[in-house]
């Protein structure tokens, strides 16, 4: 689970990346109030490793590391 804020009304992107910098799926991609959230990363069909998700609105980016155990 990946769990954001949003301080104002803005388009958010969340995707995910494999340790080679592939873009692996776009978890959100939509306009969001401000609010806190919540989504569910469903990685069935991948294998376990290290991946990245990128959060990104129109004035902020953050990039973070997350273990996918199976």
């Amino acid at each position: 689970k990946i769990k954001y804020s949003v301080p104002k009304s803005t388009i958010v992107t969340i995707k995910v990346f494999d340790i080679l910098g592939n873009e692996i799926e776009t978890l959100v991609n939509e306009e969001k109030t401000t609010g806190t959230y919540e989504i569910t990363w469903y990685a069935v069909n991948l294998l376990s490793g290290i991946y990245f998700y990128k959060l990104q609105t129109d004035s902020f980016v953050e990039t973070k590391k997350t273990i996918l155990l199976k």
